[in-house]
C-alpha cells in the first residue's frame, strides 16, 4: 500500500550561520496493522552540511543515519545519492515508529548560496531520484512523500493460523506466506487463479489460452483451458506434444499429398511475388537515379564542380557522400542524434563505415538564391586549412536538402560551457586560450588567406572545443568571400541579434570590423559570463555590448566581472583584455582594431599569462578586495597596463 504524506525534517540557516527553521519529524504506526517497508522503501538526506539520524527515541530499538558534505559544489552530480549532497540508508524491518533529526558540521556557512537547508525525510526508493536543484531553499515546501507500508494478518504464522479454521483468512486456491516485515502472515492466489485471496471464491480460474496471457503452447498448437492450468496439443494430421519446449507439432507422413499441394502453390505465389518485386525495384531504382541526378544539379552540383576544377586541391579535401553513406552513419537522422539546430540548418552525428566520427548539417529548406550560400560555404571551407577553423570532409547532393560533413569537436559549444548552469567550469586560463585562438583563426581569415574571408556570423554558439578544449571557428554558411581591392561590400543584414555590428545594421556595408565587433561580444560573454542579451527585470532585453562599454565608462568593470574568473587570475589579464572588448565594441568601425592587431595582443597577454608563477596569481582575499574596492583605480590601471605593453597604437581612449 502507497501512503503519501509530508513527513519530513528540516533544517535551514542563515549566511553566517544561525539557524532559522529547526524541525523534527516523527510518524507512528503503532496499533494498526502496517508497518513501514524495509524492502521498499529508503531513509534520505539532502544537503551540504548535513548529519541526518533516524531513530526509536520512545523503545530505545534502533538508531540509524547517514552524512552529506560537498566540498566542491562541481563534484555534484544528478542521479547520485552517495554522500555529495544526498545520502541515503536502509530502515529496519517491523518499523511501526521512527524519529528523524538534522544536525550540521559547519552551519552551512561553507556553501550557503548553494544550500542553505537540509532535508531528511522516509521514501518509496523507486520514487526519488537526486537532482542539483534539490539543493536550492524551499525544494520541498509542500512536497508529498510516497511511503510503502506493508500490512499482514494478526501475528501468527502461516503454520498456526491454518489451524484454526475460524481465523484463518486465506480461501481457497490461495496459498499462505509469512511476512518478511515482522510477525503475521499474508495470502495469494495460486498459480492459475487471480483475483482477492481474502475473500469466499475469490481466487478465480485464469484462462491462459485468451490472447494476452502467457502459455507454452507452440504457435500452430491448439489451446485447451483446465481448471487452474491448461494443456496443448497439436491439430489434426500433426504429431508432438505441442509445448514450445517439448516436441513441435510435425506434419503426419499420411497427410503428404495435401501438403505437396499446400507447398506447390505457395512457391508459385512466393515466385509471383518476388518477379513483382523486381519489377518494381528496377522502376523505383531509376526514378531514384534520376531523382538523385536532378537534386544534384538543383543543389549547385554543376557549380560545385565548377569551383573544384578552380580551386586546385579541393578535390582532395572535399569528398562527395552518397546518402545511404549518410542515412547509416546517423540512424537514419535519428532525433537522439541531433548535436544542434541554427539558422542554417540542423547538425547530426554520425559514425561513418571506418569507425571516423562526423558532424553532418543538413541545410534548412532553400530557394534558389540560397544554393549560392550553400556551394560558398563549402568553396570557403575547402580553402580553409587552419588548426582553429573546424575541417570540412565533404557535401551531399543527393537529397532535396543539401548536407555538409564536418570533423566532429566532442566538446560542444563555447556558448553552452560559459551560459549552462550543468556544464563543467572553465578556467580563465582556458577562456583566454580559447579567445587567442579564436581571434588568430580570424585575423587568417581576414589578411593571412589568399582572398580575405568575412565570416558574418562570429558568436559563442559557432566557437566549438575539441577534447583539449581547442577552439574550432564553425558555420560558416553566411560568411563571404572579399575580393582584394575591396575594403567594403553592400549586403544583406544577417548574422545574430546581441553580436550584429551597429553600423553595417545601419549602412548595409560589411567590413571586417563587423567580425571585430561581434568578437569584442564574445570577449564580453568570456569577462563576465553573461549572454549577448541580457534579460531585465521589467522583462525587456539589453545588449551585453552596450551595459558593457557602459559599465567600464563609469568605472564598474569589476561589478560586471565573472566572479570565477576573477579569484583565479591577476588583474592585469583581466583589465587588458576588457580594454580590448570595449575598443572591438566601438560603434564606429574605423575606431575598431584590426583582428590581427586584436590575435597580437591576445598572443602576447597568453604568453605571459603562461609565465607567470603561481604566486603572481590574482585571488580575492582580504588585500585583493581592498586594493579593487575603488573601480576607478582598475580603469587607471588599465591605462597604464595597456600604455606599458605597446598597445596604445590602437588609439584607446574615449
Amino acid at each position: 500500500m502507497i501512503l503519501h504524506s509530508r513527513v519530513y525534517a528540516t533544517q535551514c540557516f542563515t549566511s553566517t550561520g544561525t539557524e532559522t527553521i529547526g524541525e523534527s519529524y516523527m510518524m507512528d504506526m503503532q496499533g494498526s496493522p502496517f508497518t513501514f517497508s524495509a524492502t521498499r522503501n529508503k531513509f534520505i538526506a539532502i544537503g551540504c552540511d548535513t548529519i541526518a539520524q533516524m531513530s526509536d527515541p520512545l523503545y530505545d530499538n534502533f538508531m540509524s543515519g547517514c552524512t552529506s558534505k560537498c566540498g566542491d559544489m562541481g563534484n555534484v552530480r544528478n542521479g547520485s545519492c552517495s554522500g555529495i549532497g544526498c545520502c541515503e540508508t536502509s530502515i529496519p524491518f517491523n518499523l511501526k515508529f521512527f524519529m528523524l533529526t538534522l544536525g550540521s558540521m559547519a552551519n552551512h556557512t561553507e556553501n550557503w548560496e548553494s544550500n542553505p537547508c537540509s532535508y531528511a525525510f522516509l521514501a518509496d526508493q523507486d520514487w526519488f531520484t537526486f537532482k542539483y536543484s534539490d539543493l536550492s531553499a524551499g525544494s520541498f515546501v509542500n512536497s508529498t512523500i510516497p511511503l510503502v507500508m506493508d500490512w499482514v494478518i494478526g501475528n501468527q504464522s502461516c503454520e498456526v493460523a491454518v489451524r484454526d479454521t475460524h481465523s484463518y483468512a486465506c480461501g481457497p486456491n490461495s496459498n499462505c506466506s509469512n511476512s518478511i516485515n515482522g510477525a503475521g502472515y499474508q495470502c495469494f492466489c495460486k498459480d492459475g487463479f487471480e483475483g482477492n485471496p481474502y475473500v469466499p471464491q475469490g481466487c478465480q480460474d485464469i484462462n491462459e489460452c485468451e490472447k494476452g496471457y502467457n502459455n507454452s503452447c507452440y504457435e500452430s498448437a491448439i489451446c485447451t483451458n483446465t481448471y487452474g492450468s491448461y494443456n496443448c496439443s497439436c491439430p489434426h494430421g500433426y504429431n508432438g506434444d505441442g509445448q514450445v519446449n517439448g516436441t513441435h507439432c510435425t506434419r503426419d507422413p499420411k497427410s503428404t499429398p495435401l501438403m505437396s499441394i499446400i507447398v506447390g502453390t505457395g512457391l508459385s505465389i512466393i515466385f509471383l511475388l518476388v518477379c513483382i518485386y523486381f519489377f518494381y525495384w528496377g522502376i523505383k531504382r531509376r526514378r531514384d537515379i534520376k531523382l538523385r541526378e536532378k537534386f544534384f544539379q538543383q543543389n549547385g552540383g554543376l557549380l560545385l564542380q565548377q569551383q573544384i576544377a578552380s580551386n586546385q586541391g579541393v578535390a582532395e579535401i572535399a569528398k562527395i557522400f552518397t546518402i545511404k553513406e549518410l542515412k547509416m552513419a546517423t540512424n537514419n537522422f535519428h532525433e537522439s542524434r541531433i548535436l544542434g539546430k541554427g539558422g542554417h540548418g540542423t547538425v547530426y552525428q554520425g559514425i561513418l563505415s571506418d569507425g571516423k566520427v562526423v558532424a553532418t548539417k543538413i541545410s534548412n529548406i532553400m530557394d534558389e538564391g540560397q544554393i549560392i550560400e550553400f556551394i560558398n560555404e563549402v568553396d570557403i571551407l575547402s580553402q580553409i586549412n587552419h588548426r582553429n577553423v573546424v575541417r570540412l570532409l565533404g557535401c551531399c547532393l543527393e537529397t532535396e536538402v543539401p548536407m555538409l560533413v564536418y570533423e566532429f569537436i566532442s566538446n560542444g559549444t563555447l556558448f553552452e560551457r560559459i551560459h549552462d548552469r550543468n556544464a563543467a567550469y572553465i578556467s580563465w586560463g582556458t577562456r583566454l586560450r580559447v579567445a587567442t585562438e579564436t581571434a588568430g583563426a580570424l585575423a587568417y581569415l581576414h589578411s593571412a588567406h589568399s582572398t580575405p574571408i568575412l565570416h558574418r556570423d562570429i558568436k559563442s554558439a559557432n566557437i566549438l572545443l575539441d577534447d583539449d578544449f581547442t577552439a574550432k571557428i564553425a558555420d560558416f554558411g553566411a560568411s563571404r568571400l572579399v575580393p582584394l581591392e575591396q575594403t567594403q561590400m553592400t549586403t544583406l543584414v544577417q548574422g545574430t541579434l546581441g553580436y550584429l555590428d551597429p553600423e553595417c545594421l545601419h549602412t548595409g556595408l560589411l567590413t571586417e570590423k563587423s567580425d571585430v565587433y561581434s568578437f569584442g561580444v564574445v570577449l564580453a560573454e568570456l569577462l563576465t559570463g553573461k549572454m549577448s542579451l541580457i534579460l531585465e527585470g521589467s522583462g525587456e532585453r539589453k545588449a551585453l555590448a552596450m551595459y558593457f562599454v557602459s559599465s567600464m565608462e563609469n568605472n564598474n568593470l569589476l561589478q560586471i566581472l565573472d566572479v570565477r574568473i576573477v579569484s583565479e587570475r591577476n588583474r592585469e589579464e583581466l583589465l587588458v583584455v576588457a580594454e580590448l572588448a570595449r575598443i572591438c565594441l566601438n560603434v564606429k568601425g574605423k575606431d575598431r582594431p584590426t583582428m590581427k592587431e586584436v590575435a597580437i595582443e591576445l598572443e602576447r597577454t597568453w604568453s605571459q599569462h603562461k609565465s607567470d608563477e603561481p604566486s603572481t596569481s590574482f585571488n580575492i582575499n582580504a588585500t585583493a578586495q581592498e586594493n579593487l574596492r575603488d573601480s576607478s583605480t582598475i580603469n587607471a590601471s588599465c591605462q597604464e597596463s595597456l600604455g606599458a605593453s605597446g598597445f596604445l597604437s590602437l588609439q584607446i581612449g574615449r
